[in-house]
């Protein structure tokens, strides 16, 4: 049986082509927003979504502080809380996912792993990465398995085409959905932290600084937001997406580089930006956290929706 594809993206392709683009190994998959746009919706093709109560599993390779763990567990964690509800909140928009065919879904943190040791090494590969998402474990209801490597850790194509990944895997006669994101701040930030360091090709524009602190983890709450979108309305490459399917534009691959009003390549929109420490961010989260989040595309309007 023919391997199940992957879906991968970066955000700075719409610097180096002046389109917004869904990157992968060959240019040729690039599509400008304006002929999404014209289609109106990305396309349904009839394959099962996440939807409903999701569990993600986290599985933490190599070094990362307890400071780092918890900025991306309570992004997590603001995905479906009800106490952040304004429209700037982190649930805001990821309520936009609702609006595709199955309604909404909720998501909590499930257990975390550690694998401080590095069980593989330091260079993976796409099939290593697998087999770490399995090391979480699989067939506990609707569940996402996302694989998170630390900034001295190689995977296949990172900061070259990919900044994170989500596709499945298949054991016996059933997939399981996973995901991976890594840090890039000691690699790439200019490629996959971007609009926190300046872009490696492209106009070069002061960066902004990044709301909690750590480019490269702010950067992996961009990354980790475009991937688990795209788990949801696309886990089994039969979703929502548009373009081939080896290289699909997604909910928010087809809104690359858009955080605010007003943007354009190289220039990441207008976002708000905190009065005592000058940081750049568009959505609230629990613990009065605060993130720079992607936009997404709106199946109702027909847009990239933005929180600001």
């Amino acid at each position: 049986m023919a391997p199940i594809p992957i879906h991968s993206f970066s955000l700075l392709l719409l610097l180096f082509s002046f389109s917004l683009a869904f990157p992968s190994s060959s240019s040729a998959t690039a599509r400008k927003l304006s002929v999404l746009e014209q289609q109106t919706l990305l396309k349904y093709h009839n394959g099962p979504l996440l939807k409903g109560n999701i569990t993600v599993i986290l599985l933490w390779y190599g070094k990362f502080s307890s400071t780092q763990r918890s900025v991306i567990v309570d992004f997590l964690n603001s995905l479906s809380s009800p106490k952040t509800t304004s429209p700037h909140s982190v649930s805001s928009w990821w309520q936009t996912t609702g609006k595709y065919r199955g309604g909404s879904s909720s998501v909590v943190v499930g257990k975390q792993i550690l694998d401080e040791n590095y069980s593989l090494g330091k260079a993976l590969k796409t099939s290593q990465l697998k087999a770490l998402a399995l090391k979480a474990g699989y067939g506990h209801g609707k569940a996402v398995n996302v694989v998170l490597t630390s900034a001295d850790v190689a995977v296949d194509g990172f900061c070259m085409s990919r900044c994170g990944t989500h596709g499945s895997v298949r054991v016996k006669k059933s997939r399981f959905p996973y995901a991976w994101v890594g840090n890039s701040v000691s690699q790439c930030p200019g490629y996959c932290a971007w609009p926190f360091h300046q872009p490696i090709y492209g106009p070069q524009t002061p960066p902004l600084v990044a709301p909690n602190g750590d480019v490269g983890v702010d950067g992996m709450v961009i990354n980790l937001a475009t991937v688990l979108a795209g788990t949801v309305i696309n886990p089994f490459n039969n979703g929502y997406f548009q373009g081939p399917a080896g290289a699909p534009l997604e909910a928010v691959s087809a809104c690359t580089g858009i955080f605010g009003k007003g943007a354009y390549p190289g220039y990441p929109g207008e976002v708000l930006v905190d009065k005592t420490t000058g940081a750049s961010y568009n959505a609230v989260g629990v613990n009065g956290r605060k993130y720079l989040l992607p936009a997404m595309w709106d199946p109702q309007t027909s847009t990239c929706r933005t929180l600001s």
